[in-house]
């Protein structure tokens, strides 16, 4: 089985964190900005969530960025290998 990091998820988890330290945002304080539950981002940012366009279109406005910039390095795997 693929390394969770390395899937799709992971990666796109991976970013938001990074984005949201970035932004100086505790997990709580990004979930209140863009309205989902604490424990779903940290679900997402670990690669365990499969966030609706929705979701990621909240959390683009919340961190501030474009939508596209959530997707900014997120590659297949097996354009990784």
């Amino acid at each position: 089985m693929a390394n969770d990091s390395l899937t799709i998820y992971g990666q796109l988890g991976k970013r938001i964190a990074y984005l949201r330290k970035e932004k100086k945002l505790s997990q709580l304080e990004l979930s209140f900005a863009s309205h989902i539950s604490k424990n779903y981002l940290s679900d997402l940012e670990n690669g365990r969530r499969n966030p609706s366009l929705a979701i990621l279109n909240r959390l683009a406005k919340a961190l501030g960025i474009p939508l596209e910039e959530l997707f900014r390095g997120v590659v297949e795997l097996d354009q990784l290998l």
